[in-house]
């Protein structure tokens, strides 16, 4: 079987890297190695541009500065995989990013929460200053294959079609709840037909 490079797995808020438990039991399957660390949300009080850096260093630590990977992001996952393609030279080395029902315009369901202390839901609010930031960057993910994932009847990111980046693949799949684009075994597949490719 061909290498691939390995895929950084970054899960959301109120999640841990369990939340990836059944595609990580499909990627051992075919033997597609995989990096999953949790990371310390504190229920949305952590930025971020913090939960990258220490993404960044986690990366670091496991792969060094050059090996190839590619990124996976599920909810603010995905915010954080783009961040660190954007602002960690990720750019240099990353092939493949795909996002699973993440806030890249913004949810509806961030924008009655107070800055603070909730500094990172707040930076996922509509037209976040965050957000726009990350958008006059996008072009450092010109020479990558970008793929979003999303579901119409996501209450999580709301609404769901908001989860696309302006450009690259978009895929809708049926489910009916944010944790299922991850759970459901139809969108399993579909993400797993992405990862081979």
């Amino acid at each position: 079987m061909e290498k691939r490079n390995p895929i950084i797995l970054i899960h959301g808020l109120w999640n841990t890297s369990s939340i990836f438990s059944s595609l990580a039991s499909k990627l051992d399957d075919i033997g597609i190695e995989y990096f999953a660390p949790t990371l310390k949300h504190s229920y949305g009080i952590t930025s971020i541009i913090d939960l990258t850096n220490t993404l960044n260093e986690l990366i670091l630590e496991k792969y060094g500065l050059k090996k190839k990977v590619d990124i996976l992001g599920f909810s603010m996952g995905g915010i954080i995989g783009r961040y660190w393609i954007q602002k960690f030279n990720g750019y240099k080395r990353t092939r493949r990013f795909i996002s699973v029902g993440s806030p890249h315009k913004g949810t509806f369901t961030a924008q009655l929460v107070p800055k603070y202390p909730f500094r990172g839901i707040s930076e996922m609010k509509i037209n976040s200053k965050f957000l726009r930031e990350l958008a006059t960057n996008d072009f450092f993910l010109d020479d990558i294959e970008c793929i979003s994932f999303f579901t119409y009847w996501d209450l999580m990111v709301f609404p769901g079609w908001w989860t696309n980046l302006n450009f690259g693949e978009k895929i809708s799949v049926k489910v009916y709840k944010h944790r299922n684009l991850l759970s459901n075994s139809f969108s399993l597949e579909k993400i797993i037909e992405k990862v081979m490719r």
